[in-house]
């Protein structure tokens, strides 16, 4: 970050946007010193309280430090279950922030943090006092995290990605609230995003950063309606729902004039199958028949179950070969738990799930290893899904051992070199570590592992959801490139309804255990039919957002 100059005024909401690396957040923990120590701050970063004379912050001596953070200037960071103590309840570590900064008893502390969670419109906020943060939803906790952050009625508040990985409503939640606590409180907001789409709903100002510096900054509307630098025009661009379905979407490098190799296959069409095989109707490779999931919730005295949880509720659908299937709902939908049901890691309570004519849900755990490398999963969390030991290489390569696959060790070396150079890696990244890639390259990875086997059927898991947008673009590009390459048929889980409506030929919506709707993806997202989907469509932020045509 360098020759960094910003300007923020009582209730104003500024965004800073860019990619990860950009500098954003380094910005925001530069004004409150939480850099290592290594790291050198220079310039100054005045703060303006009310009628008394600003502060340096860059000068101000550590102890008066101390004072200032959670007092004048708060922080709400990305991932609030990293940023709560799991061993200590909600209430007592909300609590512990209000007796640090305004020297009241503990039972004070506890009527105001009550009065914090109504604020924040947690539900029961008496009983959300005695919770731990396990106990809650991701939503739940950033609201807590909220909660925390308002609890002296600070003069600045710093929100880092506060709702990356949240659902769409959630998010809008979220967003909602924020705004409406900054306006009530006439406090300045530094709000830190990857997404023009979520400042476009937001934000009365904007700096875009890129590489360390800013690039463009002004009011959010001019900026959004004419933005000037290329790499804003990147960020518009790059957003899903800004591209007609089918086209490919542009990434940041179209937009900078950087030279980047593409994958070396022809693009495929997302459009459904022509009408000529329409006609044929071939046999559906997957089909899902009346699957049920549920959990128990409560036992009695002698440890058997007596209350369920459906996850999953009488589901049935089919998946034909060479669709991708878009799955999406908001959290706790059921829908990461059917797509790991149909992939046999979690066991059905009744039902039937027939791949490729047989029904797998019958089949004993020894007999379904061999049948394990027609089907393959991508998860979320592509640094949780590799092992931090293994090089890459030797990550992609341990499938080919288990199976047999490859006559000789050389061979399979070949083969999983040639499929890095196919996701966009080098020959060389062989013998690195997963922590010396990006969060972008690591997903490239885990999809070349779960392709080296060459499945016919796939289960992407929020495999796009936590990833900048311009990333995120670049994988499902990727993906549109590999389906033509190796023709596998997909289900795509998502809370994106925008991402899930691009990459699928149809969409599936789940709530609460249950597909409400299905049809083609462009009838599903322009003319949904029930109330839970026009809900997601809604709560997409700045859905109307389009980059502005080239003069």
């Amino acid at each position: 970050m360098r020759n960094l100059s910003l300007e923020l005024k009582k209730g104003e909401l500024l965004a800073i946007v860019g990619e990860s690396g950009s500098g954003k957040s380094v910005s925001a923990l530069s004004l409150l010193r939480l850099l290592p120590k290594q790291s050198t701050v220079t310039g100054h970063a005045f703060l303006h309280r009310w009628e008394e004379q600003p502060l340096d912050l860059i000068e101000l001596p550590q102890a008066d430090m101390n004072e200032i953070r959670g007092s004048n200037i708060a922080m709400i960071f990305q991932e609030p279950m990293t940023s709560l103590n799991p061993v200590f309840t909600c209430g007592y570590q909300v609590m512990e922030s209000i007796r640090l900064h305004q020297k009241v008893n503990k039972k004070i502390a506890r009527q105001k943090a009550i009065a914090l969670f109504e604020q924040v419109q947690l539900p029961d906020p008496a009983g959300m006092i005695k919770r731990y943060p396990h106990e809650l939803s991701g939503g739940q906790k950033q609201r807590v995290m909220i909660a925390m952050a308002m609890s002296s009625n600070p003069a600045l508040l710093i929100a880092d990605e506060p709702t990356t990985a949240l659902d769409v409503t959630v998010q809008k939640n979220i967003l909602e609230l924020i705004r409406q606590l900054q306006r009530q409180n006439n406090m300045g907001v530094i709000f830190i995003t990857h997404d023009l789409g979520i400042v476009a709903e937001i934000a009365d100002k904007i700096a875009v950063m890129h590489k360390g510096e800013i690039v463009e900054q002004g009011v959010a509307k001019e900026v959004l309606a004419a933005p000037r630098h290329p790499y804003t025009r990147a960020l518009l661009a790059c957003r899903p729902a800004s591209n007609p379905k089918g086209k490919r979407l542009p990434v940041v490098s179209d937009f900078l004039g950087v030279n980047e190799s593409l994958v070396n296959v022809q693009p495929a069409s997302n459009e459904p199958r022509s009408e000529k095989e329409k006609t044929e109707t071939p046999d559906p490779i997957l089909q899902v028949q009346n699957l049920s999931v549920q959990f128990p919730t409560r036992k009695n005295l002698f440890g058997k179950a007596v209350e369920f949880f459906n996850a999953v509720d009488n589901v049935s659908f089919d998946v034909m070969p060479g669709d991708i299937v878009g799955l999406v709902g908001e959290s706790g939908c059921g829908k990461t738990t059917l797509g790991r049901t149909i992939l046999q890691l979690v066991k059905p309570t009744s039902g039937n799930i027939i791949l490729h004519g047989e029904d797998i849900s019958k089949i004993k755990t020894p007999s379904l290893r061999s049948l394990r490398k027609d089907f393959q999963i991508v998860f979320q969390d592509p640094y949780g899904s590799l092992n931090p030991r293994l090089t890459i290489g030797e990550a992609i390569l341990e499938p080919l051992k288990v199976h047999g696959m490859g006559s000789t060790g050389s061979n399979r070396k070949e083969k999983v070199i040639e499929l890095l150079e196919k996701v966009n890696l080098k020959a060389e990244h062989y013998n690195r570590y997963p922590h010396q890639f990006s969060g972008g390259q690591r997903q490239r990875i885990c999809i070349a592992r779960a392709l080296v086997l060459e499945p016919q059927f796939l289960v992407f898991d929020e495999s796009v959801s936590a990833l900048d947008v311009s990333v995120q673009a670049q994988v499902l590009n990727l993906l549109t490139d590999l389906k033509a390459a190796f023709g596998f048929t997909a289900i795509f889980i998502s809370h994106d309804l925008a991402v899930v409506h691009y990459i699928s030929n149809r969409i599936l919506v789940m709530q609460q255990g249950k597909i409400v709707e299905q049809g083609s993806a462009d009838q599903v997202y322009q003319q949904p039919a029930h109330e839970y989907t026009r809900k997601l469509l809604d709560a997409i932020p700045g859905k109307s957002l389009r980059l502005p045509s080239s003069s």
